[in-house]
């Protein structure tokens, strides 16, 4: 396994930093354990969601650490060591644990500057004009991706190099959905079509009573 010693070291670098605030969370959780000396938190990268990475967060025996994977300690007494597989690693340099900058929220945050490639692994079939283009970047990359969530996007237009989606199914009202848009569908077309210079959000997101889940 790749050991390295804690953050103390400036000249080592680790995958993932914990703050002192999310520290005290996971030792307050580890101490439950049986065993909470010989005990690690281990942090994997196990997908994407169009332009965020999901994870896991488990707590594992040290032992269980696998030869290549990245094992160092956080704290100033090194009392938490964490696990990184060797997977994870490259896409998890520079990222940090910390807990969600809200006041009253619970539960623990990853700030990752690392974002995936939405568009990776897909081989899409794009011809014709830019309106059969864009449906295609939809059908084979972002819609998929938002049925997980039981939303899709909808081409309604184009002006020029503008393209107009609305947002429907559990993205219509959705808080999350300006972002999904800014940071999902937005980057997807742009990538996949360099010709588009900007996407717009034309969802009525006020219509219906409840319209998250319409």
């Amino acid at each position: 396994m790749t050991t390295t010693e804690s953050t103390d070291d400036l000249t080592t670098a680790v995958p993932l930093t914990v703050t002192e605030s999310a520290l005290a969370t996971v030792l307050e959780v580890r101490a439950g354990e049986d065993d909470p000396a010989g005990t690690a938190l281990r942090v994997a990268i196990t997908g994407a969601n169009m332009t965020e990475f999901a994870y896991s967060l488990d707590l594992v025996p040290v032992a269980e650490a696998a030869d290549d994977d990245a094992v160092y300690t956080q704290g100033t007494h090194g009392e938490l060591t964490v696990i990184v597989p060797a997977a994870s690693v490259d896409n998890m340099m520079g990222a940090t644990l910390d807990v969600p900058s809200a006041s009253g929220g619970g539960g623990l945050v990853i700030r990752n500057p690392n974002t995936p490639d939405p568009l990776a692994g897909l081989d899409l079939e794009l011809t014709g004009e830019l309106p059969e283009k864009v449906q295609a970047v939809l059908d084979q990359a972002v819609n998929p991706a938002l049925a997980a969530h039981g939303g899709f996007a909808r081409l309604v237009g184009i002006d020029g190099s503008r393209v107009f989606v609305t947002m429907g199914g559990g993205c219509q009202g959705c808080a999350a959905s300006a972002m999904t848009l800014r940071d999902g569908i937005r980057t997807m077309l742009m990538d996949a079509l360099p010709e588009i210079t900007d996407v717009v959000d034309a969802t009525d997101h006020a219509a219906g009573e409840n319209p998250f889940y319409t």
